[in-house]
């Protein structure tokens, strides 16, 4: 486990007419407040990492398909520094994983097609000065193997 990181397993609750899924509550231990809400795809096979947040913290839920989420602790005072977490998800066994600030993560499509996301994050998003910082997915120190 990464210091900071929270993984909620989440209830489906079918009836005849489909399925409800709460994902994120106001009352939820680590819940800090509300920024936006945003919905992302991956395609099978397809990578999207690594990224970071200096002030945000996102909420991951995967609503359709699998998806592998990876996150690697960069933070130099953090009791898990240079630690990963590999936690696969999806409406077959739902999570809403929730990732502090300075944790870079990343996501690839796990099932066949297409997967969606939606996040929730903190922070809406800025587009003049995003609090977004990247690097290349495959060309890093990142010790997180995505070819898995």
């Amino acid at each position: 486990m990464i210091e900071g990181v929270k993984i909620k397993k989440l209830k489906v609750i079918p009836d005849e007419r489909g399925r409800l899924m709460e994902i994120l509550r106001s009352d939820d231990e680590f819940f800090e407040k509300f920024g936006q809400v945003y919905m992302t795809t991956v395609k099978e096979g397809v990578v999207k990492a690594w990224h970071y947040h200096r002030v945000q913290r996102d909420n991951f839920c995967c609503v359709k398909g699998k998806v592998r989420i990876g996150l690697y602790d960069a933070r130099g005072d953090s009791t898990t520094s240079g630690k990963t977490m590999d936690i696969t998800t999806g409406p077959e066994d739902p999570k809403l994983v929730s990732i502090p600030p300075n944790v870079y993560h990343g996501f690839k499509g796990a099932a066949d097609g297409e997967s969606i996301v939606i996040n929730t994050p903190t922070e809406p998003y800025n587009r003049e000065n995003p609090d977004e910082y990247r690097i290349d997915a495959f060309k890093n120190d990142i010790p997180f193997d995505w070819k898995k």
